[in-house]
């Protein structure tokens, strides 16, 4: 981090109520230069279809331009371009993706952003975070839900979140930690600027757009003050029995100790909700019965790609279980079938490599202590998946099953692992 951004981060630690002025002026050439070097020049281009090789082959030129421009206040968000990606079957998520200087720019602000608040977030908060993943979220509900005396869950959904971010809120949330008008008017350019979607230009009057750098961090910062601190400091003192809160951007799970607390809090979240022009999805929102004394239920909730219920260990104890949602699981083997039709006729040492590589990302975030199982399980349904679609690279056959199994013997096909490693639940 920055000498600047470093001492910015302490001061925010230590005044949680100081308001930040000068801010504007960070975002210069050497900012943006850093923001050059962690930017992921992989990334898709913008309207402008410049890559990142075409920006580098006058990089110095480029940067120069753009810090000018910023200096002079002539700086101007571009349109965001945007892609849907699929969810799930039949669904599609809208992405948008920003052109290249923008992703610089805003990369800049992030760093700027995320100095000051991440001193304000609440430990219930693992989403984009630095240091802090998903993983976390799921080893941090674990522990809680085992070690507290929680009988009752509230798993909470959102409706289009990213795209119902009401602007107003999101600039008098900023204001409370930001005093300089031009930083504010930086973030407000991007909120505001326009979605080329299928050749029509939307102009946003909320939201902002998934797939943007800032996007991420905005969204934390909406949530911080919609529902992390009022749930700390407004829900849990009202509350008899323990509560407690795990979130990841979006997506939140709640546990209770009493079932009336748990359906209060389930009538107050919606009005809260809709306070701040968002809705909870009633179809996915609901309040379980999750308790060890009463695992005959066979109550679960998934959270994070992982489905959580009660059970009982070899030794006799109780504990949470946690295997790969069916949701995911699907999800994962339809990505796969994808996949391996696309580039079926491809050399089959590129096809082994890139699926190794694939097959230990899926094992590094679901080889969790007790996912054994489901594993396995994706791993045989890739092996068939793999074993048919080779066999369709030509009219004949290619492999009968004892030449394909020698095939990723040769290849040394990733096994299932277990990547975990074993920690009480009560170590601290």
């Amino acid at each position: 981090m920055q000498t600047s951004l470093q001492g910015i981060a302490k001061k925010a630690k230590e005044d949680k109520k100081y308001r930040f002025y000068d801010l504007y002026r960070l975002i210069n050439r050497r900012s943006l230069m850093d923001a050059w070097y962690d930017i992921n020049k992989d990334a898709a281009s913008g309207v402008d279809k410049i890559t990142a090789g075409e920006y580098e082959q006058n990089l110095a030129e480029n940067i120069n331009n753009l810090d000018k421009r910023l200096k002079e206040k002539r700086y101007k968000a571009r349109l965001v371009r945007r892609v849907y990606i699929p969810k799930g079957k039949t669904k599609f998520r809208p992405l948008g993706i920003p052109v290249l200087e923008d992703k610089l720019v805003q990369l800049a602000a992030a760093k700027i952003l995320g100095a000051i608040f991440e001193q304000d977030f609440l430990v219930c908060s693992h989403g984009y975070r630095p240091g802090i993943g998903p993983l976390d979220g799921v080893k941090d509900i674990t522990k809680s839900l085992m070690t507290g005396k929680f009988s009752y869950i509230v798993d909470a959904d959102i409706t289009a979140f990213f795209d119902n971010i009401n602007h107003k809120w999101m600039v008098e949330m900023l204001e409370l930690r930001i005093n300089d008008n031009a930083f504010i008017r930086l973030i407000q350019k991007w909120l505001k600027a326009g979605i080329l979607d299928d050749n029509k230009v939307i102009h946003p009057v909320k939201g902002t757009p998934q797939g943007g750098i800032i996007s991420p961090l905005l969204s934390n910062i909406y949530l911080h003050y919609v529902l992390d601190l009022w749930f700390t400091k407004v829900i849990k003192p009202k509350c008899e029995g323990q509560a407690y809160l795990c979130r990841f951007a979006d997506d939140f799970v709640c546990a209770f100790q009493y079932k009336r607390e748990a359906d209060n809090f389930y009538d107050e979240l919606d009005k809260r909700l809709k306070k701040f022009d968002l809705e909870l999805s009633k179809e996915k929102t609901k309040v379980i019965s999750f308790s060890r004394f009463r695992k005959e239920e066979r109550t679960s909730f998934d959270f994070l790609g992982f489905e959580f219920r009660w059970g009982v260990s070899r030794k006799g104890n109780d504990i949470i279980k946690k295997r790969t949602s069916r949701k995911k699981f699907k999800l994962g083997l339809n990505k796969f079938t994808e996949w391996i039709r696309k580039y079926r006729n491809k050399r089959i040492t590129w096809i082994f490599k890139r699926l190794n590589m694939k097959l230990r990302g899926y094992y590094n975030y679901y080889g969790i202590i007790g996912n054994m199982k489901s594993l396995l399980k994706y791993f045989n349904g890739v092996v068939r998946l793999l074993f048919k679609w080779l066999n369709r690279r030509s009219q004949r056959r290619s492999y009968n099953f004892n030449g394909f199994r020698e095939l990723c013997n040769y290849f040394k096909m990733a096994k299932p692992r277990i990547v975990e490693k074993p920690v009480s639940a009560f170590a601290q």
